[in-house]
């Protein structure tokens, strides 16, 4: 029977932007989609491809609260942004919609009332941290504190970056709120449980996660591990509830109880597909019945598989719905060999990209050759990317078309020669080989060898010189044959990039004057006497310099306003020796360093390393500056603490705001004693008091 397929990508979280991590997913998702899309009705019927904002959970109400909007605006903000960003990348969503939906909660309720029926939710007391200044409980990761393991300091309340151990919030040393500092307190609340541990569950899971399939063999195998032998009992319960004030669906029964995010947004492929079978009439109940005959495809960032190959699996299956075909996940983007980095210029947004000029499809392109189908990482190297872009589509393939096709209109009328020839046969007989790859997700490899079907186009048209041929008088039929045949390769590349290459495939089917090329489109060369449209440039060379400005736009800066001039490496080498040389008392006298009171912190939106702080000088109203000091303090904690500030430097206008001065710190240039170490005055100094 023809195929039925329905394929999802995790859910971006509505609390920022789209950038190029994000995007691994999402293209290498879309280029499977198309894929599929390409095939004939008798292999897939249908394919559809859905995806919805993930938009539940403290952190969004949190963060609207901080914009002084709703959750709804700030939802409906990021929704916007993110359609842009996914359609700038030609990511072809049949439907991306929202888990704030009348249709994820209406599953959520389904799903929950159907689990709870079956004796799997539980109701119990817990103890659980509490913000007495913001009236709310606690999620663990706005709880931080010092490592009961190892004792580092602002650590967050699962695990510790610094050692690696996982606890609870309740074995943190010292813990404070990090949304409002304070120290939180323990009360008991009643919450819901989904009973993992359940031996109908670990039953399940230890079955379906060996199932041929469903996962890849690095995941299975991690399942497993998580799972234990047989006859042990290593999953525990799950806590899907989360207390009011919070962001989400109210849990049905439940006054003030809500769903915790994680329960409703993978029911939130479910409501974004709802959503689109009433918009377009597809029969819901027949990709979802428990006996369904068609499939389900998740793609997912490694990082999120225990959700989607336990939790997720285990709820479908005991609420009597399908469970996935497959999962797949793929590894993390490292830029340049290192995670991504706001300070190097490497933590790139979508929407930069864009701005930048560059070119989407050729990320897509970069990104599908270094694709396999495991979880390994991915990196962009970006003098890489400039190099693979401009040989392989540049040099290689459009090359094709640019050296052949002007010969075509100017000698023959824009109509073709024969096209098929007897070389092409190994380009024809390979596409059920790429076929192959693409559904296995092996983009890669796909891509190698239809570059290598290029470099054969290539030596075919160097070999026979048409630009030679087009010199000679009675060489006529020849160069006609040659331009032909090469435009026929050309079209068969197209056909193979096209999943991968969207919009140059659409601008070559409108050069070539043909339907939207189709997988089976492989067999049947282009008739004699085919007439194709003038040539008009299908790809420019990326330009390295459009690279760095990618880069530096993505840089924060702690620059002056962009008016200052900038300097070369001559002034600030010469501004270094001017530094370190002596200098009279006078010259110190000019400092002016004031006793200061930090009476506010916070974070700066889109900066990585900077806080912005309100300090008590003893004036009139407190100055603003921003320092950076992110990576050794945590801005809850500063509030109140004396400090030492430059008084009489002149304003900065950044593009965070103006800083109206600068705070003290020492630190080790030579890296013996890493950190950022803040000054502060003795005892029983004031704010406003000079430093001399």
């Amino acid at each position: 029977m023809p195929r039925k397929i329905l394929v999802t990508s995790a859910l971006p979280y509505a609390n920022g932007a789209i950038h190029l991590g994000h995007l691994v997913e999402y293209i290498q998702t879309d280029i499977w989609v198309r894929f599929q899309k390409m095939q004939p009705k008798d292999k897939v019927a249908e394919c559809w491809y859905v995806c919805a904002d993930d938009t539940h959970g403290t952190p969004i109400m949190l963060r609207a609260e901080k914009d002084g909007v709703t959750p709804e605006a700030l939802i409906e903000r990021a929704h916007g942004e993110h359609v842009r960003d996914f359609a700038g990348f030609h990511i072809a969503f049949d439907n991306f919609h929202s888990t704030h939906s009348p249709e994820t909660r209406e599953y959520c309720e389904i799903i929950y009332e159907r689990l709870r029926r079956a004796g799997l939710i539980e109701k119990r007391a817990i103890e659980q941290y509490y913000d007495p200044v913001k009236q709310l409980f606690l999620p663990d990761r706005f709880i931080k504190g010092e490592c009961p393991k190892c004792g580092a300091p602002d650590q967050y309340g699962d695990n510790c970056e610094v050692c690696g151990a996982a606890y609870t919030p309740n074995e943190l040393k010292n813990p404070y709120s990090a949304v409002s500092g304070a120290k939180p307190e323990l009360k008991d609340s009643e919450h819901y449980f989904f009973r993992l541990s359940d031996e109908r569950c670990q039953g399940f899971l230890r079955r379906w996660t060996r199932e041929a399939g469903r996962l890849q063999p690095e995941a299975a195998n991690k399942m497993q591990e998580w799972l234990g032998a047989e006859g042990e009992n290593r999953l525990t319960d799950w806590d899907i509830s989360r207390d009011a004030p919070y962001f989400g669906f109210e849990i049905p029964g439940a006054p003030g109880k809500y769903f915790y995010v994680w329960l409703d947004a993978p029911i939130g492929y479910m409501g974004s597909f709802k959503n689109l079978c009433h918009r377009r009439g597809i029969d819901f109940d027949e990709y979802f019945r428990a006996d369904t005959q068609t499939e389900m495809y998740h793609f997912i960032g490694k990082d999120i598989l225990y959700f989607h190959a336990l939790f997720w699996p285990a709820k479908l299956e005991h609420a009597g719905f399908r469970t996935p075909s497959g999962i797949f996940a793929h590894g993390f983007l490292t830029v340049d060999g290192v995670k991504m980095s706001k300070s190097r210029g490497t933590f790139i947004t979508a929407e930069s990209y864009l701005k930048t000029g560059l070119d989407p499809e050729w990320l897509r392109y970069y990104y599908a050759a270094k694709l396999n189908a495991t979880m390994e990482d991915i990196d962009l190297n970006l003098e890489d990317f400039v190099a693979r872009v401009n040989s392989d589509l540049v040099g290689k393939y459009v090359n094709i078309a640019s050296r052949c096709a002007g010969f075509i209109g100017k000698k023959f009328g824009g109509k073709l020669a024969a096209t098929g020839a007897e070389w092409q046969k190994p380009v024809r007989s390979a596409s059920a080989r790429i076929a192959e790859a693409y559904e296995q997700r092996e983009f890669g490899r796909a891509l190698r060898e239809i570059m290598a079907f290029a470099d054969m186009a290539n030596v075919f048209v160097n070999d026979r010189k048409p630009w030679e041929l087009a010199q000679r008088a009675g060489q006529e039929a020849e160069l006609h044959a040659v331009c032909s045949q090469a435009i026929e390769a050309f079209r068969l590349l197209t056909l193979y990039l096209k999943p991968v290459l969207p919009r140059l495939a659409q601008a070559v089917e409108a050069f070539l004057g043909i339907a939207p090329l189709a997988w089976d489109d492989v067999a049947a060369p282009l008739p004699e006497g085919h007439a194709i449209e003038a040539y008009r440039h299908l790809m420019t060379r990326i330009d390295p310099r459009q690279v760095a400005a990618l880069v530096e736009a993505n840089k924060e800066s702690l620059a002056p306003a962009a008016e200052a001039p900038a300097k070369d490496e001559r002034t600030e080498e010469k501004a270094v020796a001017e530094t370190t040389a002596p200098i009279g008392i006078d010259d110190f006298m000019k400092v002016e360093l004031k006793v200061a009171r930090i009476v506010d912190a916070g974070q700066v939106e889109g900066a990585e390393k900077l806080v912005r702080l309100s300090l008590d000088v003893g004036e009139e109203k407190p100055r603003q500056v921003f320092a950076g000091i992110k990576s050794a303090y945590d801005p809850a904690q500063l509030i109140g603490r004396m400090t030492v500030v430059v008084a009489n430097l002149a304003p900065r206008k950044m593009r965070f705001g103006v800083s109206e001065g600068m705070i003290l710190a020492a630190s080790d240039s030579k890296g013996k004693t890493p950190g950022i170490f803040l000054l502060a005055p003795d005892a029983g100094a004031s704010p406003g008091m000079r430093v001399k």
